[in-house]
């Protein structure tokens, strides 16, 4: 939008040069698509319509001259609102070889960008004071807008050489042949037996963890949480399904010896566990966990938190719970297209931002339904095959036990018994490594995960029953992103 008297940004010698050295330097033409995606980067219309030529025959592999560029234009039916010949010979005469192009172009996309900028800021400014539109749609608005015009930025940013990338190759082989047996590359999974068979969870995966409703999710994920926090690590959880309270109580469940019985229903009995809670509070209380469980239902609201919590506390994890409950309203209509881009848009925010991504996931009941096995396959993810293309790493969690299902006496489950175990971590899918499984054992009354081996938490430390009383540790919680 144009202000009386003002200019937008823009450069139109450079334009000029961008364009003039496509139709005299195929060369040109290669860097300049590297870099401008999209037409309307260019200010002046005659421009625009040369390089929308210029890019149709480049993706139809048409050889790229000036003849050849205005048979295009002619065939658009364009030729004279391009200036005509004598505008594109006027433009190759300018220039005297491709020189410098990706430089040109790298300008003229932040002049575009200035220009989107202003033309946002003034639509987000008229709306802002129009008192039927919804302050959490503006929101939405001026983020989706912010996402275009960041991905335009960051166009070709992460193009390496391959000296450049063998040099990170030999870094990272370094760093791991010099590591000890339990040095983590990446963030804490918060279970022994699979930090051994992952090196934890790395910077950039997509996690799928996916289960039928009650097998354990949320559970075995806040143990992953407590155990980052404990460390130092900052952690963003977006709760879709449980509020605060409910995962409030499932960290100290899974942290202390209290049963989750007690913290959301009963209450305690003696007056000395509540000092306990309270002494427990203070502790859990400093752990750098971050809750958001608000209306964050859009994945435009997902990532517009997760972007704050990176940039305000440099979380080093997220975990969203979970992926059925996340809506996408630009892919409305078709309900698996929408799953698809929820899944591909989370992988690209885990790459954006260096860390691991979690997010939960319901199976189908095609599980329930099958013989006398109900290990869950990569076919149970529900409504996209997508969710399985995105992830680098799919687990399932299966306990035999909630199908009742006798595991003692049956063959099927003998090593799993064998390690004391009960529960059968699956990675279906692990583009770091091959499918396995790992085993960790349910201790039902605190609703919470362990490594068999863990004998301090296999021991009760204390029968820790009291009266009714309520508190509420210090921990953070984001009410508001900003």
């Amino acid at each position: 939008m144009e202000q009386k008297g003002i200019l937008p940004p823009q450069s139109i010698d450079l334009e000029e040069a961008i364009i003039g050295a496509m139709l005299v330097d195929s060369k040109g033409v290669d860097e300049a698509m590297a870099v401008i995606k999209s037409s309307d980067v260019f200010y002046k219309p005659e421009h625009r319509l040369i390089y929308e030529a210029i890019k149709q025959m480049y993706f139809e592999n048409l050889p790229i001259d000036i003849l050849s560029v205005s048979e295009k234009l002619s065939q658009m039916g364009k030729l004279q609102e391009a200036g005509g010949d004598f505008f594109l010979i006027n433009i190759t005469q300018k220039i005297a070889s491709a020189a410098h192009i990706e430089y040109h172009c790298r300008i003229v996309l932040q002049q575009y960008i200035k220009r989107r900028t202003a033309v946002a800021a003034e639509m987000i400014r008229a709306k802002a004071y129009d008192e039927t539109v919804d302050v959490f749609d503006l929101l939405r608005k001026w983020s989706n807008e912010m996402d275009m015009l960041q991905q335009k930025t960051l166009t070709g940013n992460r193009e390496l050489t391959m000296a450049e990338g063998m040099v990170e190759l030999q870094k990272r082989v370094e760093r791991l042949s010099h590591a000890t047996e339990n040095t983590l590359t990446g963030v804490h999974t918060g279970f022994k037996r699979i930090n051994d068979y992952t090196g934890g969870y790395q910077p950039g995966d997509l996690v799928i963890l996916a289960a039928r409703p009650g097998m354990g999710k949320t559970s075995k994920v806040l143990k992953t949480v407590v155990e980052n926090a404990k460390q130092g690590t900052a952690v963003g959880f977006i709760s879709l399904e449980m509020s605060f309270q409910q995962l409030l109580s499932r960290i100290v469940a899974i942290d202390t010896n209290f049963h989750l019985k007690q913290l959301l229903k009963s209450g305690f009995e003696k007056p000395e566990y509540f000092s306990k809670l309270v002494h427990h509070g203070e502790r859990i209380g400093q752990y750098p966990i971050w809750i958001d469980d608000g209306t964050a239902s859009d994945i435009s609201d997902v990532i517009l938190t997760a972007r704050s919590w990176k940039r305000k506390h440099d979380i080093k994890l997220l975990v969203l719970d979970y992926l059925q409950l996340v809506g996408d309203v630009s892919k409305k209509g078709n309900r698996e297209n929408e799953v698809s881009s929820v899944s591909r848009k989370l992988k690209l925010l885990a790459k954006e931002l260096e860390i691991p991504v979690i997010v939960l996931s319901q199976l189908s009941r095609a599980v329930e339904t099958r013989g006398s096995s109900k290990r869950p396959l990569l076919s149970d993810l529900r409504e996209s095959g997508s969710i399985e293309q995105d992830a680098d790493i799919v687990e399932f969690i299966y306990r035999p036990g909630y199908y009742n299902i006798e595991i003692d006496s049956n063959q099927e489950f003998e090593d799993m018994v064998q390690q004391g175990a009960d529960t059968e971590i699956i990675f279906a899918k692990y583009r770091g490594g091959g499918v396995g499984t790992s085993y960790l054992k349910w201790i039902g009354d605190k609703t919470k995960f362990i490594d068999p081996t863990d004998h301090n938490e296999m021991q009760p430390q204390h029968n820790e029953y009291s009266y009714n009383a309520s508190v509420q540790p210090n921990m953070h919680v984001d009410e508001s992103i900003f």
